[in-house]
């Protein structure tokens, strides 16, 4: 009997899923659908598989289309906006039909659980790269702790997706986009959360890029990491209720943050507000824009921003922000815009990922344990690098936990109902074996004393 997927979305993060899905799909017996609003873009990947996938316009607006395309599938796999999620698990829940995400469980997801258990519906989230392997890994590390009579008290887990090396080149923050640029651009707009030897412990956006920390991955060298939204949240799925330490994070290479931080400083990841700019504003004159008018305006405007900020006008951050383009002559583009749409405007082209480029996906898990009297610390790092712009490690890491998911999710081998995260044994560890054993996916772990 065929098993009918219906993929809903197919932008940066999918080429590595939809890979992994055709590859099964004659040996699964799967018919797939892939719905994007520029389906066109789907024909040569698909082409050679018009025996077991299709590809058809979508437009999430067209809630007939979307309840027709959804009574038709046995699997719904979303990689739509997350925002998008809650649209489309209603409908799923109303159908009957389950539900993969790579994306975080939001309030309006979770208060689904019912309803579909109900309907005898499986809601499956975060199963990406983060959220999805840093649960895998994590629970499958912290329950090997655990069988061994370890008491875990301290877990810090951090990650990022950023260039490889050799693809960095003269660019000073060696960062481009892999992924959705406006949550970049807005990334850690609430207050970061998270436990340290059993205190709370708060970080406000305006200083979250000034507090990091450095971390050392085999082959790769440093990182910085600052901490990532609500580390608490996680203490209940990972049965950590009682753990003293507890934080999340997200990996920069060394520089990023600080020069960051003075963007965020002088106001343009803002999205709260329209400027009201004319679309032939320059840059120059909207970094002028944000000085006051006490500023000595004989100076020149990359020196009078670095006093403003209190910045050295010949240091690194500064370096950063010029290579950005900030002080030039050149338009912002963009009438009537928030700062954070014109910054997002502006790095969309600086931090392109080009056909030869290679990503880096970083992660890194730290636990600290007591076993025996004594106490250990185990370290777990993960390198994935990407093959190039299109299969980039971001897309791998993304997209082969997700179709290994609904692979499991197809056959019937997950029972639980309503929604689920994948930290049971049951559903982790086929993926993160198949990971290794096909792809080559493997988290290298370090155990000593401390």
């Amino acid at each position: 009997m065929t098993s009918r997927l219906l993929l809903l979305g197919a932008g940066r993060s999918a080429s590595s899923l939809i890979q992994y899905l055709l590859r099964h799909a004659p040996a699964e017996n799967w018919f797939m659908t892939v719905a994007d609003a520029n389906a066109a873009h789907l024909a040569p990947v698909l082409a050679a598989h018009s025996e077991y996938a299709r590809a058809v316009p979508f437009d999430l607006e067209n809630e007939t289309l979307l309840e027709q395309l959804v009574t038709e599938a046995d699997v719904v796999i979303s990689m739509l906006p997350a925002m998008l999620h809650p649209v489309v698990a209603r409908v799923c829940v109303r159908h009957g039909r389950h539900l993969a995400t790579a994306s975080y469980v939001s309030p309006e997801i979770a208060a689904l659980h019912d309803d579909a258990r109900a309907a005898g519906v499986t809601l499956l989230m975060e199963c990406g790269l983060d959220p999805g392997l840093d649960h895998m890994s994590a629970m499958r590390a912290i329950e090997h702790i655990r069988a061994r009579g370890g008491r875990l008290t301290s877990f810090k887990s951090y990650c990022g997706g950023l260039l490889a090396p050799a693809a960095e080149g003269d660019n000073p923050w060696k960062y481009k986009f892999t992924w959705n640029p406006r949550n970049v651009v807005l990334a850690g707009q609430s207050t970061a959360k998270y436990l340290e030897n059993g205190h709370p412990r708060f970080i406000p956006y305006q200083q979250l890029f000034a507090r990091t920390e450095t971390l050392t991955l085999p082959g790769y060298g440093d990182f910085e990491g600052y901490a990532n939204r609500d580390s608490l949240s996680y203490r209940a799925p990972y049965g950590l209720d009682e753990i003293p330490t507890i934080l999340r994070g997200t990996l920069r290479r060394p520089g990023y943050c600080a020069a960051w931080h003075a963007l965020v400083r002088l106001g343009l990841t803002d999205d709260s507000v329209n400027l009201g700019n004319s679309e032939t504003m320059t840059w120059a004159e909207l970094v002028e824009a944000y000085l006051p008018i006490s500023l000595a305006p004989s100076l020149d405007l990359s020196v009078r921003l670095a006093h403003y900020l209190g910045l050295d006008p010949t240091g690194a951050e500064m370096g950063r922000i010029n290579w950005l383009g900030l002080f030039s002559a050149r338009p912002v583009g963009h009438a009537n815009a928030t700062p954070a749409q014109l910054l997002e405007r502006l790095l969309s082209e600086k931090w392109q990922l080009q056909p030869h480029d290679h990503d880096l996906i970083v992660m890194q898990h730290l636990f600290e344990f007591e076993l025996g009297g004594a106490s250990h610390r185990l370290t777990s790092s993960l390198t994935v690098v990407g093959d190039d712009a299109t299969h980039t490690g971001m897309a791998k890491t993304v997209g082969l936990p997700l179709g290994m998911a609904v692979r499991r999710l197809a056959r019937g081998e997950v029972q639980q109902r309503g929604v689920l995260l994948p930290v049971d044994a049951a559903l982790y560890e086929p993926i993160l074996n198949e990971l290794a054993a096909d792809y080559g996916i493997v988290f290298l772990e370090e155990e000593k004393a401390a």
